[in-house]
């Protein structure tokens, strides 16, 4: 594999986007991604060891092979230690990596082309102007043109209205919010979710085609099960949930200078000392994580969008200078989740029909925006994510006794038992809402090398994480909208799970923009080291989901580095 002009470490939510950027300018670049990759005749069984070593071609994208590798099956797709998307290599008969965290929960993120978009619910609104404006190094306004941009590219559309948003919009309706008319939220009310999933396919309902037909046509088939990833679309670049690796890899490989190069795990920037730029990235040493094999790839720049874990680790692990803001001040939108149960008479007098079918429609379709707060998310699973979302996880210990039967008007915690079974017989007269909480940056939260335990890779990353004081007042109010929503529409049965702190899905800010690195992405203390992942971002945004911003910045990032070291 010749040098190329830039390496980039990661091919998730920032470092696809950078790809795809910088080789529409004629930049040769090299993306190193540790996990596998779905979809490519090169690995057609991405869990064995395969003879091809990178692929740049987009003509090795292969939409028949990744319908077989995607699949419906939750246990297959999504078990964290055995499924096809989970933080682990691509031989899954071997364990998955090893993060040490100091409270109870899990880190929920994925190794493989695509990286956790392949499992994000594709929502993709704006932060919070308030969140970002006179408190980043950057303005909000800045930001707008990217989001603009990157909401063009992958597209980001409104959700459609299905039965759960509907019954949604009635709660926040008869709550008293009001309707948003705007992408750029300043003040509290309710709208459809923007996501980064194609239109509705326009021959969905005509009975001339089988579901079978429109999976393989374009444009979303309503079908639910998101998390899972999306298999639905008749070629790779059009598959209707834009994950990553179905929207910028597929547009970086078409500019002819992008390589990708899977089962590679970074362990090592590389620098040298230069008498104009002081110390500087001059590659990046990685593993494969098929033979064991350490080898070692030089470029002009690197980019850095391995995560808000592994950036840090890699930073830590190099050797790279010491900075008290490295991997500290991690944010996490400290989640919660409420489920209501409605009656059918209520539910047709609403809907016209006697059930809110959680399953059909984009997973997650509406939400209630709260600057200073957080955001509510309507979110409609599959049966056996939401037996574990709404009734498995908890810190508040059992809802009431084990083996009771019949379900109290309101509980909180662990449903098991006659009760658990009461509510998964009534799952399709269920209604589920995620909370999102804003959080104060805390540098005691955030990633550190453990001193004892190392793996393949290195010194394992030490993760902690306890919300603050502004998170629980956050959450509270935050759970009280949420109750007095499902209320409002008609819930004869709430039940709060109370989720424990430490499930880590919405992480950011462990390199912070302005003390890590500076308003274009590039480190402060190590030059053309760049970093385009959640890592950067200054706070929590205000409590929204993070992956659009940090495709804008992103999108910014591969731009200043051009600028700056391939201007002409």
């Amino acid at each position: 594999m010749n040098n190329p002009n830039v390496i980039v470490i990661g091919s998730g939510g920032g470092g696809a986007v950078v790809a795809k950027e910088l080789g529409e300018k004629g930049l040769k670049v090299v993306v190193l991604e540790a996990g596998p990759w779905y979809g490519n005749s090169q690995w057609p069984d991405p869990g064995r060891r395969g003879a091809a070593g990178s692929s740049s071609s987009p003509k090795d994208l292969d939409i028949a092979l990744f319908r077989n590798q995607y699949t419906k099956f939750e246990g297959e797709m999504n078990d964290l230690i055995t499924g096809r998307l989970r933080w682990g290599p691509a031989d899954r008969n071997r364990p998955p990596w090893f993060r040490n965290l100091s409270e109870r929960g899990f880190v929920w993120q994925v190794a493989g082309v695509g990286g956790t978009t392949q499992v994000y619910l594709a929502n993709s609104p704006r932060a919070f102007p308030e969140a970002v404006e006179h408190i980043w190094p950057i303005s909000y306004r800045e930001l707008i043109p990217y989001y603009e941009k990157v909401e063009a590219t992958l597209p980001v559309e409104f959700a459609p209205t299905t039965a759960k948003e509907e019954l949604f919009y009635y709660g926040a309706k008869k709550a008293g919010w009001p309707l948003i008319k705007t992408l750029n939220v300043t003040s509290p009310g309710y709208r459809p979710q923007p996501n980064a999933i194609l239109p509705p396919n326009k021959s969905l309902m005509n009975p001339a085609y089988s579901l079978e037909q429109l999976a393989r046509m374009e444009g979303c088939t309503l079908a639910g099960h998101c998390i899972n990833g999306c298999p639905h679309g008749p070629s790779m670049d059009k598959v209707a949930k834009r994950s990553t690796n179905v929207s910028y890899v597929p547009l970086a490989l078409q500019t002819g200078n992008v390589t990708i190069r899977p089962n590679a795990f970074a362990t090592r920037i590389m620098t040298d000392r230069h008498a104009a730029d002081g110390l500087t990235a001059i590659g990046v040493q990685f593993r494969d994580t098929w033979t064991g094999e350490t080898e070692e790839l030089r470029a002009e720049a690197v980019v850095m969008a391995a995560g808000c874990i592994e950036s840090p680790r890699l930073w830590l692990n190099s050797g790279l200078p010491q900075n008290p803001w490295v991997g500290k001040g991690m944010v996490n939108h400290y989640m919660d989740w409420v489920t209501g149960l409605f009656d059918e008479r209520d539910l047709m007098s609403v809907l016209g029909s006697t059930s809110t079918e959680p399953f059909v429609g984009h997973t997650s379709g509406a939400r209630l925006d709260y600057p200073g707060l957080g955001s509510i998310l309507v979110t409609g699973l599959s049966p056996g994510l939401t037996g574990s979302m709404s009734f498995g996880l908890s810190q508040a210990g059992y809802a009431s006794h084990p083996y009771s039967a019949g379900i109290s008007a309101f509980g909180q915690g662990w449903v098991v038992g006659a009760e658990f079974q009461e509510w998964m017989f009534n799952y399709r007269r269920t209604l589920s809402i995620a909370i999102l909480t804003d959080d104060d940056v805390d540098s005691r939260n955030g990633v550190t090398l453990d001193p004892m335990l190392k793996d393949e890779h290195g010194s394992l990353p030490k993760i902690r994480y306890v919300p603050g004081r502004k998170a629980r007042r956050n959450r509270k109010e935050l759970i009280k909208i949420a109750i007095d929503l499902l209320y409002k529409a008609g819930a004869r049965k709430v039940q709060l799970s109370d989720w424990p702190a430490s499930l880590l899905i919405h992480i950011e800010s462990t390199m912070r923009m302005g003390v890590v690195v500076d308003e274009n992405g590039e480190a402060f203390q190590v030059s053309r080291l760049y970093i385009a992942d959640n890592s950067v971002h200054f706070n929590g945004l205000g409590g929204v989901n993070p992956t659009l911003t940090t495709q804008a910045l992103a999108t910014r990032t591969a731009e200043k580095l051009i600028d700056k070291y391939f201007g002409d």
